[in-house]
């Protein structure tokens, strides 16, 4: 981009290479005009120096003709004029518009620059009377807490509610110690049927803050955990006023199924909302279970006798077996017997060649054999 200075209103604006190509082309037409008109005025000087003679003999076409020429010469000179004026007053134009705009656009700048502020000091006035609010409340529950448990203020707020929303709800300490561990409270409620709807295992968590060791909610998930699992219990529910800052937990009620599955993490205040929540719930959840109850039921004589036709496949499947296990047995006592009679005839054959042999043998045997090489034998039976 270059730099030009209008020679008007002394402003500098900048143009690209094609706009000032333009406005060269026209500055150059324009010098041109002026050449020609001075080459015209040289031209007619020379002939205002000929002879008066052929002054006089110059036919009026000729001068027709430099009138003309004169005429086409203003007029060139005059739209060229106005060119130039358009030009500098388009250029003037964008120039203002540009200014115009960058001042807009500075003006809007502050604008937003003004509302974030505004928005941040409103946000921060937010967080400000959020954090006096909760210290506030950590004020009114530490003070109604002195003299008074975590837990003691727990169950009066059951005890309120007992006969009215938990009237076939159990709720007390939990004192069973034979798995080792044991949590604070065990929460569950019955239908009118005596069938359980739902059950909760809570550990109440409180810390002044004059305590020397911080400790943290998740430091409690594990045995509230196993707590949970063996006791039985559906849900697991830390009530804590630990991490008064946290705003994760200050939301009222923390899903923390994410370390360990049915946990959450209340502030006291939220303890009849939680038991009112997951009662409901799971009496919706009761509705469905009895549906399928009945459905089970329908099916209960279908399901008995595919349980009978599968035990009578299954000692069919256990007699054939056993009879297979049989047949492969005496098959192979067969071959085995089989073997040895085979053996048997072997040996007998053999010994039948042994008493030939043996009857063939005495056959030859005489006094004479016997006696061959004994000389007393042979005296004895006088074989000489």
């Amino acid at each position: 981009m270059n730099e030009i200075k209008c020679p008007k209103c002394n402003e500098k604006f900048s143009m690209d290479a094609q706009g000032f190509a333009s406005i060269l082309k026209q500055v150059k037409d324009e010098e041109f005009a002026k050449e020609l008109e001075k080459e015209l005025k040289i031209r007619q000087f020379v002939i205002a120096q000929k002879n008066d003679k052929e002054k006089a003999e110059l036919s009026a076409e000729k001068e027709k003709e430099i009138a003309e020429l004169k005429g086409q010469l203003s007029k060139a000179e005059l739209e060229k004029k106005l060119a130039v004026s358009e030009a500098i007053s388009k250029i003037e134009k964008e120039s203002s518009d540009l200014k115009n705009e960058l001042s807009s656009s500075k003006a809007q700048s502050q604008i937003e620059i003004v509302s974030l502020k505004e928005r941040h000091q409103f946000e921060l006035k937010g967080k400000d009377e959020l954090i006096d609010r909760y210290k506030d409340m950590k004020a009114k529950l530490s003070t109604k807490l002195v003299g008074e448990s975590l837990e003691q203020h727990c169950e009066t707020e059951f005890n309120k509610l007992r006969m009215t929303a938990f009237k076939n709800a159990q709720f007390g300490k939990d004192n069973d110690h034979k798995q080792g561990t044991k949590g604070d409270y065990i929460y569950r409620d019955f239908d009118e049927s005596g069938n359980e709807i739902v059950s909760i295992m809570f550990e109440m968590k409180n810390e002044e803050d004059l305590t020397a060791t911080k400790k943290r909610n998740e430091d409690f998930f594990d045995k509230l955990h196993k707590d949970r699992v063996e006791k039985k219990c559906e849900y697991a529910v830390l009530v804590s006023l630990l991490e008064i800052e946290n705003e994760f937990y200050n939301a009222g009620i923390a899903d923390v199924s994410f370390r360990h599955e049915k946990m959450y993490v209340i502030r006291p205040q939220c303890f009849i909302p939680m038991i009112t929540l997951l009662k409901n719930a799971a009496q919706n959840s009761m509705h469905y279970k009895k549906e399928l109850a009945l459905i089970r039921e329908q099916n209960i004589d279908i399901e008995n006798f595919e349980d009978r036709l599968n035990s009578y496949k299954g000692k069919v499947s256990e007699k054939h077996r056993l009879a297979n296990e049989r047949f492969q047995e005496a098959i192979t006592e067969i071959d085995n017997t089989i073997i040895r009679l085979e053996k048997a005839k072997e040996a007998l054959i053999t010994s039948e060649k042994h008493f030939r042999i043996a009857d063939q043998m005495g056959e030859k045997v005489t006094i004479k054999t016997l006696s061959k090489g004994n000389q007393t034998m042979i005296d004895k039976f006088e074989l000489n």
